[in-house]
This record gives structure tokens, sequence and C-alpha cells, in this order.
């Protein structure tokens, strides 16, 4: 994989967070339905319908697009441009640009077509994705028989990317209590909320309208017939799943080979979704104080600590913060606060591989009142550079998310309310999540989408991959997913971190390479360690 491990995944810096930001982004997929809403409730949502096998004459001149492919980026890269309908209940009332990247096969052996990857979010550059870890670091089997493509969707990156708030306006609004004490602090956050969203709003009035995870998908299918290839082989992780079970409902017949790693649920309600997902954050959270207190430097309790403790532990560090934020020697004078530590400390469930650091950004704060460590955490998670300057991912995801499907609250009320549950899910995050699934209630834009299971009926075999105790996209959302796809292949990884493949699992990456090269997919209910 990756040679330089992040906070969160052995990948790219654009890699794996986008899944996280599902949440920190404040926004969510599904309904204001309660906040534990019934299996009855689930199982009545609507199916996603497939769209008509025929092309609309209204679409062909999208659809006989011919990339003009130039050099880019690092030697071997190609970059080109792509139209897509804005509307595509209108495609005459103007185009959206798609920025699109390959590496070709290497050879040798038969070249198998090509195939789309996306490295999750919503607003994960897929672009950047190839170009930094997917063209170099996937297996050298598969890049010799495949294309390897990538197209940032909508409003992402390269692709009219959504704009918000400038960098120092972004530094405010992450440094925001998102665990208010008093009506005060609400108030201070809803505030923060609505300036973040109608940022969004001046930035891309029209564009805000037409970002959807079913738009996004369609535009895929515009950039599978102007590669040339009959149908969509792809491997998406996290969001990127939710993106290729939707194309796969949109079109069943065109489905090649899918690999949908670390799964989301596209049948839940809002509540239900985000409560799931502190959830797993709790899981993750207990794995890695299991692993601190062992360590001799572990700042949360030696050997006879219970991670219940170890996470008390934490929260009342957090609430020292919350009261007296810590210096960081940052040049822009920046403190940590209890959010921004927050922050740090979910970017590093993502992969075992960087508890090691965070122990010791935890050390430094708790015991050496030195913030630097979990402040770079943080600013690696938020995508911010060395200027201040932050990338369009926390803006994109808010604005697909918010799109997709309506607000899990609808007001701060409703919110506290629904402590208790989210408290019991996750003690040491639980709080500051539910705070974040309250922005798109001020989204400027109503969501187009709603909570629906994807059957796909007719598709070729779809493998779809869960991770135990994964953080960001709990295991039970992969057995979600794979329960309503028709064709569905569950392959499990008993182990921690968010996604599977590629993360040194022999087992997976067999299973998976072997149903890319070979359309051997693996029996359903495989499990790997």
């Amino acid at each position: 994989m990756h040679s330089r491990r992040t906070p969160r995944g052995t990948r790219t810096g654009a890699t794996l967070l986008a899944a996280v930001a599902l949440l920190a982004a404040g926004c969510s997929s599904g309904s204001s339905a309660s906040t534990a809403s019934s299996a009855e409730e689930e199982a009545a949502a609507a199916a996603l319908a497939p769209l008509p096998r025929s092309t609309p004459a209204a679409l062909t001149r999208y659809y006989e697009q011919k990339p003009a492919w130039r050099d880019c980026g690092a030697p071997g890269f190609q970059c080109a441009t792509l139209n897509a309908p804005l509307d595509y209940a209108e495609p005459a009332a103007g185009d959206v640009r798609l920025a699109v990247a390959r590496k070709k096969a290497t050879g040798p052996g038969k070249r198998l077509g090509s195939l789309l990857v996306n490295p999750g979010g919503p607003g994960g550059s897929a672009v950047g994705y190839l170009q930094g870890y997917a063209g170099i670091g996937y297996p050298a089997a598969v890049r010799a028989r495949y294309d390897m493509i990538a197209v940032d969707p909508r409003g992402v990156a390269r692709s009219e990317p959504v704009e918000c708030l400038d960098g120092p306006e972004m530094d405010a609004y992450t440094t925001t209590d998102v665990t208010p004490d008093d009506a005060k602090e609400s108030e201070a956050l809803v505030a923060a909320y609505k300036k973040f969203a109608e940022g969004c709003g001046a930035d891309a009035p029209k564009l805000l309208r037409h970002v959807s995870t079913v738009e996004a998908a369609r535009d895929m299918d515009i950039v599978r017939a102007a590669l040339g290839d009959k149908k969509l082989h792809y491997v998406g992780a996290s969001y990127g799943t939710f993106l290729g079970a939707t194309y796969a409902g949109l079109f069943p017949k065109r489905v090649g080979r899918l690999v949908l790693d670390g799964a989301m649920d596209p049948s839940l309600p809002a509540r239900r979704l985000n409560l799931e997902q502190t959830e797993g954050f709790g899981t993750a959270f207990t794995a890695f104080a299991k692993d601190c207190v062992r360590q001799s430097d572990c700042p949360l309790g030696d050997a006879d600590t219970s991670p219940g403790q170890a996470g008390k532990n934490l929260k009342a560090f957090f609430d020292d913060l919350d009261a007296r934020p810590l210096p960081t020697g940052d040049a822009d004078g920046r403190r940590l606060t209890e959010s921004l530590a927050t922050m740090g400390v979910i970017a590093a469930m993502y992969d075992e591989a960087a508890w090691q650091q965070l122990r010791e950004s935890l050390t430094a704060a708790m015991r050496e009142n030195d913030g630097a460590g979990l402040l770079f955490l943080s600013d690696s998670y938020f995508e911010r550079n060395a200027e201040g300057e932050y990338a369009n991912l926390m803006f994109a995801n808010a604005a697909v998310n918010c799109l997709d499907l309506p607000p899990a609250f609808g007001s701060p009320d409703e919110v506290r309310r629904a402590l208790p549950d989210f408290q019991k899910a996750s003690p040491v995050f639980g709080e500051g999540l539910a705070w974040a699934s309250l922005i798109c209630a001020y989204w400027p834009v109503a969501a187009t989408g709603e909570a629906r299971r994807i059957e796909a009926k007719g598709a070729a075999p779809i493998v779809v991959v869960g991770t135990t105790r994964d953080p960001a996209t709990p295991y039970r959302w992969a057995e979600g997913l794979a329960g309503q796809l028709s064709s569905a292949r569950l392959l499990t990884y008993d182990g921690d971190g968010h996604t599977a493949y590629g993360r040194g699992s022999a087992c997976i990456d067999s299973a998976i390479n072997t149903y890319l090269l070979a359309d051997t997919p693996p029996k359903h209910g495989k499990r790997c360690s």
C-alpha cells in the first residue's frame, strides 16, 4: 500500500476520510424518522427503480463523446474533460464539466476494459486517488489488465467544485463548539451551520441543486460509454459503495465487476444511519483503548483500566479543552479546541496503523499541554494545508449528503431529545456526532432523494465487503446492502479499520483480485481475517 501511513488509512490524503465526513460535515443520508426506526419501516422503503435501457435522444450527444486525452500529473497519467447535463430532466438547460483521469493498462495479458475507482466521501477526489495511490498501488496484475479510470463526481475537486467558506472562515467553523452547554452555545452552532450553508448556496446556486448521488451515478454511465465499454467495472470504497450500488440500481444490465468495500446501507433513515455510525466509532474506540492501555505510554490508563474508564478519561480531557484550549505552536496562532481534538481522535480510528500516532499525540496533549499532534490529525482530516487553505472535500460532502436525503434533525430541540441514544452508542463521541447531524436542517436546497432499497435485479454478481469493526461504515451496513442487492456476494473481513481491500489481508485481496481478473466472485458469506 501507500508507503506513508496517514490517519485516514494507508492510502492518499483524500482516500478514506470521506466516510467520516458523513457525520462530521453534519449531514447524513435518511429521513427525519424516529431515532430507532423499526425494521418494518426500513423494509417498507421503496426500491430504486432502474432506468430504461435505451438512451434518450436528448442525451445522445453526451453518450457519443470521445475523450481528448492529454498527459497530466505523474508520467503515465492522462486527463480529459467530459460533459454531462446539469439537469437530467432538462438536458438543454446546460452542462456540468467532469474531470476524468486514466492510466492505461500496462500489460502483459489481454486488456479487460476500464476499471473505475472511487475513494468515498462524498467529496473525495477520485482523480487525486488514482494519481496518488490506485494508479500505482493497486495490484500489478490488476493494473496490467485494466485501464485505471477516475472521475471526480460533479461538485467535487476538479469537477466544478462547490466552495462555501474561505480559509479563515473554515478555521473558525472547525473550532465551533459542537457540544453546546446552553442556549447561547447552541445558537452559536446554528449560526455557524447557517453561514456554512449560505456560503455554499451563494457559490453555486444552480449546481447545488444537481450534485446528488443519482446524478453522479448517471454521469458514470456517460463516462462508461465515452470509454467504449459495454459494462462498468468499478471498485468503490465507503460512500463509493453507495455510488456504485446506485449505478447498479439504475443500470443493472450494464453492471460488470463491481466491488463495494466498506458498504453503506441505502435503506436506513437518517437518525438510524447516524446512530449506527456513532456506535461504529464507539466500537473502534474500544478496540483502540484496549490496545492503548497495554502500552507503557498510554495517557488514558494502565493495564487495569477498562475501555469504559479510558473513554471517561478521554471525555474529561475533551471537557477540559472546552474551557481551556491548548497551545499548538501553530503559525496562525490556532489552539487545540474540543472540536479539533475530537476530530483528530476520530481521524485516527480509520486505521489501526494510526493508533501509535494517536497515542503519542494524546500523551503530548494530556501530559505536556502540547496540542500540535492532535491538531495535525485534525488538519489532515479536514484537508487543511500549511498555508491555511482547505480542499473542497467538506463542502462537497455536505452538498451531496444534504441533497441526497432529508435532514436527520430539524431543530436543536430534536437533537437534545436524541442525545441519550447517541451517548449510549458512544459515550466519547455521541454528543458531538448528534449535534453534527444538524447542518442539513439549514441547507438552502431541499433534499431530492429518500432512503431506498437497492435491488439491481438482473445484475451480474456484485461483491460487497464489510469489516467487522469498521468505525465509519459499520459491518451491519454491509449485511444490509448485501441483503438488498439481488446478486450480492458478501465478503467479510474480521478486523479493525475502515474498508478491507489492500489493507493487509491476503485472503481479502486474493478474493477480490480473482473476481476482477477472472470474473469469479467469492462465495457468499466468505470470511477472512
